[in-house]
């Protein structure tokens, strides 16, 4: 099993791609602390405890400082270590420049930007202490390359890959790999009130011609997070099929 004895911390992980992760991480041999704000994101653990794996859910709210450092202290104390962090907890709020509001816009910088800083910063003082971790950040294509009606969304994304960079700079040395994952259309609970006519928009811009699952991008995760990637640092790896080429 590529992830044996690791624990991992993966927020957002009630459901869509975290939950497929947590799933697929304990299926490599992976502990799994099921991160997120929502107590039905419980039953995530309780499947991965239920098929022979262990797991504890732990609730998260990422943009609360004081429960990301609990979280980071009580998965220390059950399990001893954290060795990876996924950090794909995010939110969507649409709306052109001329109709976002405020509180929209400060919201999606609250979850997606400063809750991807909270839950590291929570994290990464239990790594530098072992001396080895992996942090994998979710950004998106529109982190890269922006998209109509996301001003809040692509900037939140931009700042996860800008994050990357540096927390590559700063903590390779201490024996942690950075890396970001920037999904491109995936069909999860997120699209599933998108109208059938956008989605078919969206299948025709990806050369693959279909949307992408959420075990397409679990996938690049668990490579991010086993040996496979060991030399693979401060790296963003677009998972679009091909959207941006």
């Amino acid at each position: 099993m590529r992830l044996e004895g690791k624990v991992a911390v993966i927020t957002g992980a009630g459901r869509g791609i975290g939950r497929e992760a947590a799933l697929l991480f304990a299926s490599e041999g992976a502990k799994i602390v099921v991160a997120d704000v929502d107590s039905h994101a419980e039953t995530v653990a309780a499947e991965i405890v239920a098929g022979g794996g262990k797991a504890l859910f732990i609730r998260t709210d990422v943009t609360d400082r004081e429960t990301c450092q609990a979280m980071a202290s009580s998965a220390v104390k059950e399990f001893g270590r954290i060795d990876i962090l996924v950090n794909n907890a995010g939110i969507v709020r649409d709306g052109q420049l001329v109709k976002l509001t405020e509180a929209d816009f400060d919201l999606v910088v609250d979850v997606n930007l400063k809750g991807t800083f909270n839950t590291t910063q929570a994290v990464v003082p239990h790594m530098i202490e072992q001396g080895s971790g992996r942090i994998i950040n979710v950004s998106s294509v529109v982190g890269l390359y922006g998209n109509f009606g996301q001003t809040n969304y692509a900037a939140t994304k931009a700042g996860v890959i800008g994050m990357t960079k540096v927390w590559a700079r700063e903590l390779g040395k201490k024996g942690i790999n950075v890396n970001a994952v920037a999904p491109g259309f995936i069909q999860t609970e997120m699209t599933e009130g998108v109208p059938e006519k956008v989605l078919d928009l969206m299948r025709s811009k990806t050369p693959l011609g279909r949307l992408g699952s959420a075990r397409d991008v679990a996938n690049i995760y668990l490579f991010f997070a086993s040996d496979e990637a060991a030399f693979v640092h401060g790296a963003v790896l677009s998972v679009d099929g091909g959207l941006i080429t």
